[in-house]
């Protein structure tokens, strides 16, 4: 992908388009194509470096790459496998998800990548609910599959990847590709794969209620060209560590498509357990990772670590995205590492809407501007155009045509999907509002605001201002029903180490919130917990929260 030379938003925006070939099939036009191109001698030809947990690091070629699905997409065909049939992934950071991802994209089989921690419930809930064909999974996955299989009676294909003893009816991922050819031949005629075919399918993360199946097609992977190749502003040989699962839509936004667009490598850390910033740390120093995407709280645990310690001098460009960016944090970053953090805005449902681009200058707490090729605007409850300033719900104009990256729909549930593509616009759920220069500024999905004596309320703000006191590591902020002022701010907080629960801490929390920000978002409930409530992918479900507080209420 030849990067556009761009020293502003508008130029970029008046020059930016996608011109997406006919029958467009990432796996074949691009990955094979890199590989074609690399074993000539041109080009960056190292596609992976994996670390794995115990720090043994392995380099992959795009060469490499393209052969090994080839082989899976022959063992895939002999195991009887057809275009359209969906296989679910649950794979960790294994090579053997980007692999299998690139086999089921060449086939035709529709990849459903899934998260290590469903439980037997949950896996039999999204087979079903997805009529899934086949599955392949890391060996400490296969007996939560066994318990489930009983009751998914669509499962015809189970593929086990490392572990000493295969379960009868699997097969084993090594013996299954050992045997099979490395080239695989482009499909033609009626299974030709490419274009409006299903490529993948997400299941969304769940904050609001049950996970809904998001269906994108395959011209998916080039709106992440914007991604890859602008927002994490990459060039050829650059070593970029995105930090996600494999199970969740993150891990596609930047470790696999616009990355390899871009002309970079993808640096994987397949750490097992709980996150340990100090790991973080010395596996980008030890292998010179030059740019970085994480969520805002790793961002958290890392300006509270001695960043001194850590050679990060390779390091030149990092983003930011799933939840907001605290000013504290953005502030302190800079200061210790002298880089900016680029936020950026997007949903399962979509790749990147608004973004800080490099060269634009990041306002903390601000997501940035509409993303070329999306027309961002802010809708009132009836439907009329915010004016500037004035908060409404973040909607995508596609009246004159979709944006290359929307989804294609709601799988299966026309009536989910009619409801948020009304009038010629689709409504994302998030508030937020825009200043003069048209920033955007998020301020919480439109069920977490607040409303307490007339006032209005994001969550955001007051947990920017609870996580930049010293004692606070995370906080979530909800609504409590209150018969005087309808409802009251509770913040949920989770303490940094040497801190202990206690009235006066709670009078502290209260005060340096009503300095940081307007006095009447105070949170006149403060409650310590371990942990947050998270969804799968590391969202705080506020709707938890909310749901234990009316419990608790009713009792």
């Amino acid at each position: 992908m030849q990067k556009l030379a761009c020293t502003s938003y508008e130029e970029l925006v008046s020059r930016f388009s996608l011109d997406i070939p006919a029958g467009y099939n990432f796996a074949f036009d691009d990955l094979d194509r890199i590989a074609d191109a690399t074993a000539d001698g041109s080009g960056n030809p190292l596609a992976i470096v994996h670390v794995d947990d115990a720090g043994t690091r392995r380099d992959y070629t795009f060469t490499w790459l393209k052969e090994s699905s080839a082989r899976l997409a022959n063992a895939f065909r002999e195991q009887g496998l057809r275009k359209g049939d969906r296989v679910m992934l649950v794979l960790y950071r294994r090579i053997e998800f980007w692999v299998t991802m690139l086999a089921c994209h060449k086939l035709g089989l529709v990849p459903v990548p899934s998260p290590a921690q469903l439980t037997p419930k949950d896996i039999i809930f999204r087979v079903n609910r997805a009529n899934i064909r086949g599955m392949i999974v890391d060996s400490s996955i296969t007996a939560r599959v066994e318990e489930s299989r009983p009751e998914c009676p669509s499962l015809a294909c189970l593929v086990q990847v490392d572990g000493a003893t295969v379960p009868d009816g699997w097969h084993d991922y090594d013996a299954l590709v050992s045997k099979a050819s490395p080239v695989f031949q482009r499909p033609t005629g009626p299974d030709a794969v490419g274009g409006d075919d299903p490529l993948l399918i997400f299941f969304s993360s769940g904050t609001t209620g049950m996970p809904k199946m998001v269906e994108h097609t395959h011209t998916y992977p080039f709106g992440h060209i914007m991604t890859g190749v602008y927002w994490h502003d990459l060039r050829e040989g650059d070593l970029h560590l995105t930090l996600a699962d494999t199970g969740w839509g993150k891990a596609v936004w930047g470790k696999f498509y616009g990355q390899w667009m871009g002309g970079a490598s993808v640096f994987v850390w397949d750490f097992r357990g709980k996150f340990e910033p100090e790991r973080l740390l010395e596996q980008m120093s030890l292998h010179r990772v030059t740019t970085f995407c994480a969520p805002p709280t790793v961002f958290r645990f890392l300006v509270r670590t001695d960043l001194t310690a850590y050679d990060l001098s390779a390091l030149r460009h990092c983003t930011t995205a799933g939840e907001l960016l605290n000013d504290s944090v953005f502030r302190d970053w800079k200061r210790q590492t002298g880089l900016l953090i680029y936020e950026g805005y997007g949903q399962t449902e979509t790749t990147l809407q608004i973004c800080t681009l490099p060269f634009m200058t990041p306002k903390p707490g601000s997501i940035g501007r509409a993303a070329p090729g999306w027309d961002v605007t802010l809708l009132d409850a009836k439907g009329a155009p915010c004016p500037v300033g004035e908060e409404g719900e973040i909607c995508i104009r596609i009246a004159e045509g979709k944006p290359v990256g929307l989804f294609s729909g709601y799988l299966e549930d026309p009536e989910k999907t009619e409801s948020v593509m009304p009038d010629g616009y689709y409504h994302t759920g998030d508030k937020a509002w825009m200043d003069e220069d048209g920033y955007f500024w998020f301020l919480g999905r439109v069920d977490d605001l607040i409303k307490s004596s007339g006032y209005r309320i994001g969550p955001f703000e007051v947990e920017s201002a609870l996580v930049s006191h010293a004692a606070v590591v995370e906080a979530a902020v909800t609504g409590v029903p209150d018969d005087l002022r309808g409802q009251i701010v509770k913040a949920t907080v989770v303490l940094a180490p040497g801190f202990e629960p206690s009235e006066s801490l709670t009078r502290d929390l209260q005060d340096h919130v009503k300095k940081v920000t307007a006095p009447y978002k105070y949170p006149r409930v403060v409650d310590y917990v371990a942990e947050l409530p998270k969804t799968i992918s590391g969202k705080i479900r506020r709707v938890e929260i909310r749901q234990r507080d009316e419990e608790a209420a009713r009792k």
